[in-house]
Order: structure tokens, then C-alpha cells, then sequence
């Protein structure tokens, strides 16, 4: 599976963006595609993810209400819409994909820019 992430950018707090994720290669039938972040000088986590074929999600505590993860199948892209970022909220932003059964996340995309000023 190959992911091509963008639509990061600069913005000012308060504000919004979406991202996106192209997802190529093979189908994404029974896999769990996600989002996540790592700002400079700390671990990377997790953000939200989104199970292609049903459709469920899941959001860490400190973006659930603000984010909200989809996908369209067709197309086979994700989305990361943010709304109220924060500065805490800056960081590259990484889209990855994770096969049936198993347990990590095996492809990862390369990456997109998200700063939030105050």
C-alpha cells in the first residue's frame, strides 16, 4: 500500500484545514487506515483512525470534537478535517494503513506540515 498525504499548512489558531490521504496499490477491504502527529522534540501518536469496510472510528482525547476522520471508498482516500486548532495541534501529520489482523501500522505516508500560531 502506498500513501500520499497533503493539504497541510499554516493557520492561525481557531481555524481549519482538511487533509488528505491517497491510498494506491491494493484494495483496502478489511483495513484500518489512521492519522497520526509528531511535533518537534516529542514521540509521535495517535490521532484518529477509521476502519475502511465499516466505517468506525476512534479519536485520541485531545482532538476528539475538533477532528473528525472519514474516508471515501471509491476513491480510496482519507480525511482528517480539523476545526478549532490549536497551537498544540502543530506537528507533521502522517497518514498510515494497517492490514487485517494485525496489530501495527506497516505503511506510512511521508508526511504533511500542520502550524497553528497563536
Amino acid at each position: 500500500v502506498q500513501l500520499q498525504a497533503s493539504g497541510g499548512g499554516l493557520v492561525q489558531a481557531g481555524g481549519s484545514l482538511r487533509l488528505s490521504c491517497a491510498a494506491s496499490g491494493r484494495s483496502l477491504y478489511s483495513y484500518t487506515l489512521g492519522w497520526f502527529r509528531q511535533a518537534p522534540g516529542k514521540e509521535r501518536e495517535f490521532v484518529a483512525t477509521i476502519r475502511w469496510t465499516a466505517g468506525t472510528t476512534d479519536y485520541a482525547d485531545s482532538v476528539e470534537g475538533r477532528f473528525t476522520i472519514s474516508r471515501v471508498n471509491a476513491g480510496n482516500t482519507m480525511y482528517l478535517r480539523m476545526n478549532n486548532l490549536k497551537p498544540e495541534d502543530t506537528a507533521v501529520y502522517y497518514c498510515a494503513a494497517r492490514g487485517p489482523g494485525t496489530r501495527d501500522f506497516a505503511y506510512w505516508g511521508q508526511g504533511t506540515q500542520v502550524t497553528v500560531s497563536s
